[in-house]
């Protein structure tokens, strides 16, 4: 074995065992995991999906996880105040999942495309995720009683519980698989 590959071995082989995120399965590094980090936090999906689906926080930068957070009283028309304590658990996990603190592809492409004096509070507000869905027309969404909006996720996305948003996962109900 030659010197530069014992230089290489001596890096990676301790990277792989104390940071098993940045080294892949086959022992290569990877630079970030594809769409968006899944809800892992039980006490997120527990609060969240009690009204709507629990929104991955790597949908939204940290600046609109603690805008939203501050305003539980007023979450888009309804009362979800939480005890402080739990408050503060969970925009400390939406915080640290953002797409700004993310390493999932899909996440850093979400956060490009807001600007910096955007604070956006609404998935639907931001211009990757409108550009992502400008071919769906009124009867994909609005007239589609399954679907009724584009923050109805779920109802086409078939993985978005495991962070996938991939085109080969859409299944539009009345329509069937997305065909770009």
């Amino acid at each position: 074995m030659n010197i530069k590959m014992k230089k290489v071995l001596f890096l990676v082989i301790p990277l792989s065992f104390t940071t098993p995120s940045l080294v892949s399965a086959d022992g290569w590094f990877k630079s970030s995991e594809r769409g968006v980090a899944p809800v892992e936090n039980a006490l997120y999906k527990q609060e969240c999906s009690g009204c709507h689906y629990a929104y991955q926080p790597g949908l939204l930068p940290a600046r609109s996880w603690e805008k939203i957070m501050k305003n539980l009283d007023n979450h888009f028309g309804d009362n979800a105040e939480l005890s402080k304590e739990d408050t503060l658990k969970l925009t400390n996990y939406a915080v640290k999942n953002a797409s700004d603190n993310s390493n999932y592809k899909r996440s850093k492409k979400i956060h490009r495309s807001i600007s910096k004096n955007e604070t956006p509070i609404r998935i639907t507000e931001v211009a990757y995720i409108k550009r992502k869905h400008r071919e769906l027309s009124r009867r994909h969404l609005a007239d589609n009683p399954e679907v009724k909006t584009l923050g109805n996720c779920q109802a086409c996305h078939t993985k978005i519980d495991k962070g996938s948003f991939s085109e080969r996962e859409i299944n539009i109900p009345g329509f069937g698989a997305w065909d770009d």
